[in-house]
């Protein structure tokens, strides 16, 4: 068993990216590798096969390492419900809302969870390329550290550390991190990888020949920026710029906690759509159709919801005609309320839903984790047929729910549209990855066209066109090396 582990001077600079493309450029060559993520911290989450939630990063790294996501690949995942709060998810299932406080306090039996899941990862993979979190060189959390240095001093792994040129004063980044950690940490610390630069390397030279003559570390390679390259986000909203030929404009409004905005990945990407994302204090724009995406907060986010009169904007979008869908705690808002007794996603208590669907949701301790598959139920429409995942708390109930928009393979419906079909909800994330269900969703809207974007056939070639990439520009002696620790035993 061999580990790799990859940080980064801050958090985006690449590190999720790089060991995507170090997964598919070694597991394409038939070696035994599988991703790791000690502790992640997102609102974009995934449905492992084995019943479980681990980070979307995870879940897009065991894809390309041809492998089913697993529990075991990010065995902490925390999901923020406020700005010092977050749920703790330990191997795959919540354990309990935390303030930051008390999960500091914590890490020390999250630490005994994670190396349980390493090692049984180790037991069936050659090579384990593990991600970090954010940048080592935060002193203030360096205490039970379990999610950088503290890890890779336990398992006593070396690390790379990539930084991104793009934002500019790489150098620093880069020197600044090594000062700010220990001897033992530094001395573990292999090499650089420069991210997404893009101009003559060449004139970079000088700076690439400076730094391993500062540091006594090589730079393992210099990435290029990749235009036009999609892959599932971590957690940030990527915004693309708009299109002028396109025939269908979405909105969908940014909750303070939106979760899963991964749903619209394939919305974003597709020719004839125009996605806006609407943020805070903006009003809601003339469009076909309107989303109200998940939340960790629903019942906080659908006050803000009010606050900044998107209930009022979503009153008139209905009056002329436009679509309405809600996804997941989307789905939720549309109802007559939303009660959560045990205060589980914060204050306990009952708000009225927009009322729009007949029915009320009532927030359960236990979470709802599956990956489901089915036909949706559309007005004048044949079914076509959907797949995704569910992730929720919720449990709904009423008359609205009979007029179902899916029938699930495991015989049970979801959602619900409304009588005049203008209206409609699911629990369903990852609706509009399946082509043929997202035809129909969007034709539902008013979409006179069949054209469809395989969110599944472009992540493949993103993940391939990743792999070329980083072949040719990091170190063959470095790749060679990994390569040889990744043969199967």
């Amino acid at each position: 068993m061999a580990t790799l582990m990859v940080q980064g001077t801050s958090s985006d600079a690449g590190k999720s990216t790089l060991v995507a493309g170090l997964c598919r450029l070694l597991a394409r060559q038939g070696l035994s590798i599988a991703p790791f993520k000690p502790q992640n911290m997102a609102l974009n989450s995934d449905v492992t096969e084995d019943g479980g939630e681990i980070g979307r990063s995870q879940s897009l790294q065991a894809r390309a390492c041809f492998l089913a996501p697993h529990t075991d690949m990010n065995p902490v995942l925390l999901k923020p419900n406020s700005d010092t709060g977050a749920q703790v998810i330990i191997q795959g299932h919540p354990q309990a809302d935390m303030e930051a406080g008390r999960y500091h306090d914590y890490k020390p039996r999250a630490l005994e969870a994670v190396l349980q899941s390493h090692g049984r990862l180790s037991e069936r993979y050659a090579l384990i390329l593990t991600e970090g979190a954010g940048s080592p060189a935060e002193i203030n959390l360096r205490t039970n550290d379990i999610a950088n240095m503290g890890f890779a001093e336990s398992v006593n792994c070396p690390v790379i550390l990539v930084a991104d040129i793009d934002k500019g004063g790489v150098f620093a980044q880069l020197v600044g991190t090594l000062e700010l950690l220990s001897d033992s940490e530094r001395a573990r610390v292999q090499g650089f990888v420069i991210n997404r630069f893009r101009g003559d390397l060449a004139l970079l030279q000088p700076g690439l020949d400076w730094l391993a003559e500062k540091t006594g570390k090589p730079v393992l390679g210099v990435v290029p920026y990749l235009h036009n390259f999609h892959l599932d986000a971590e957690d940030a909203i990527v915004a693309r710029q708009a299109r002028g030929h396109t025939k269908l404009r979405v909105a969908v409004p940014v909750f303070s906690r939106i979760s899963n905005h991964t749903d619209f990945d394939a919305l974003s990407l597709h020719p004839e759509v125009e996605l806006l994302w609407v943020a805070p204090g903006e009003p809601l724009p003339a469009c076909e159709l309107i989303i109200l995406p998940g939340s960790k907060s629903v019942r906080r986010d659908l006050a803000l919801l009010r606050e900044h009169g998107w209930d009022r904007d979503i009153q008139r979008h209905l009056r002329y005609g436009g679509k309405l869908m809600g996804i997941c705690g989307g789905f939720q808002m549309l109802g007559t309320t939303i009660a959560d007794p045990d205060g589980l996603e914060g204050p306990a208590g009952v708000s009225d839903g927009l009322q729009l669907l007949e029915f009320d949701t009532r927030l359960m301790p236990q979470k709802q984790l599956h990956r489901v598959s089915g036909a949706l139920c559309l007005p004048s429409q044949q079914a076509a047929q959907a797949k995704g995942y569910e992730i929720h708390c919720g449990v709904s109930t009423g008359p609205a729910l009979a007029q179902p928009v899916l029938q699930l393979t495991r015989g049970v419906a979801d959602g619900a549209i409304s009588t005049d079909g203008n209206i409609l909800g699911t629990y369903l994330h990852g609706i509009f990855d399946q082509p043929e269900a997202q035809v129909a969703l969007l034709q539902w809207a008013g979409l006179s066209s069949d054209t469809t974007l395989s969110i599944d056939e472009l992540r493949e070639q993103q993940l391939e066109r990743l792999a070329d990439t980083l072949a040719d520009c990091l170190d063959n002696q470095w790749l060679k090396s990994l390569a040889e620790q990744g043969a199967p035993r």
